[in-house]
């Protein structure tokens, strides 16, 4: 009996992991939004995030989007789309193509480079065609796009990066 009650509490353990929510990232400028109304296809646009972090959206007008989740922007044009536009409007919105992240310092090819979930330093620094022979593994910094200009975070090789986040990867003294 005691075997059957660790497996299910395994398999709960287990789906409490899998049910644990991931941190969603934050829109900002460079951003693709795609935002699609139920049976509306004039609401249903992709639109880029300008610089100022802000989209232009029928019926709405500028919308200050920089910041928000998914969730958040969806709830603004749902919330200001019902009543005067819609009843119970139907509103997703997704980011179809997220800003780029940038790498720089120690590595073959520095540059920008297209963000998708799941990126790690381990995975930026291959894009960017490896460590040059000068690189040092453990002095790397990433700096975010909401931490401070002048602060840098040291990182190891599988920490998560962010979307507009910058990666520096430093010279080693031997």
């Amino acid at each position: 009996m005691s075997k059957h009650w660790l497996i299910a509490f395994a398999l709960c353990w287990m789906a409490g992991l899998a049910a644990q929510p991931v941190a969603e990232h934050r829109i900002g400028a460079g951003d693709l939004v795609a935002i699609e109304v139920f049976g509306e296809t004039d609401l249903s646009p992709q639109i880029k995030v300008d610089d100022q972090g802000t989209i232009s959206y029928p019926f709405l007008g500028e919308i200050r989007v920089a910041g928000l989740t998914t969730r958040e922007l969806q709830q603004t044009i749902h919330d200001g789309l019902e009543g005067d536009y819609l009843i119970d409007p139907k509103v997703v919105v997704t980011i179809a193509e997220h800003r780029p992240f940038y790498v720089n310092g120690e590595v073959r090819n520095p540059g920008a480079f297209s963000y998708e979930p799941g990126m790690t330093v381990r995975k930026a620094i291959s894009l960017a065609g490896g460590m040059t022979d000068r690189a040092s593994s453990r002095k790397i910094f990433l700096v975010t796009e909401s931490s401070p200009e002048d602060e840098l975070l040291r990182v190891d090789l599988d920490h998560p990066i962010g979307p507009g986040d910058t990666l520096t990867i430093q010279q080693s003294f031997f």
